[in-house]
């Protein structure tokens, strides 16, 4: 099966065993509803959602639906809510995905105006920018982004990156060719 065009890292990129360990402590998505957004901004929820929302475009619209009216200014959840613009710019019709794929792009500007040193942000605004057609000119950060996600994944432990976190974002960046050999041999080995 061909993976559609915005189908972003974590539907690719998960390490094995990853799933179970972040759904142990992931809210059930279909326990979420707009109202209760609030209440279930847990990271290990957000990520567990935003992977099926990668994988399955009807997981995609809820956690859409989630995050639509988010308009606070946590760094994590904005760069949720830009992923969940992207997936649903994957599933939009031809007339409308540019409309999300922009607002995406300035929700990842919001989250990481308000925190430029996440990793785990400036990872999920680069899993987006690494998949979009350079025809459309919206991949400018990934020079920058690159250079946040590889220098807390070097410092791992001490880069304050969940082991599970640290772990997708090794795969997606090792796996997909983001980094060179030597970086990759130094992030395998961190990885053990």
């Amino acid at each position: 099966m061909k993976l559609p065009l915005f189908l972003f890292a974590l539907a690719v990129a998960s390490p094995p065993g990853a799933g179970p360990a972040l759904a142990k402590t992931a809210v059930p998505f279909h326990s979420l509803t707009p109202a209760s957004v609030d209440s279930n901004l847990d990271p290990n929820a957000l990520r567990r959602h935003y992977e099926q929302a990668a994988a399955d475009k009807a997981a995609g619209e809820k956690f859409y639906k989630l995050l639509a009216n988010y308009n606070q200014g946590n760094a994590l959840v904005l760069g949720y809510k830009g992923a969940a613009e992207a997936i649903r710019a994957r599933d939009a019709s031809m007339f409308n995905k540019m409309d999300y794929i922009k607002d995406a792009a300035r929700t990842f500007e919001q989250a990481v105006a308000a925190d430029p040193r996440n990793a785990e942000v400036r990872f999920l605004r680069f899993s987006v920018e690494s998949n979009l057609p350079g025809f459309l000119g919206l991949s400018k950060h990934l020079d920058e982004d690159k250079e946040v996600v590889l220098q807390a994944l070097l410092k791992h432990p001490g880069s304050g990156l969940e082991p599970g976190v640290f772990q997708m974002i090794r795969h997606f960046m090792v796996s997909r060719n983001h980094v060179s050999e030597a970086e990759a041999g130094r992030l395998n080995k961190l990885a053990q």
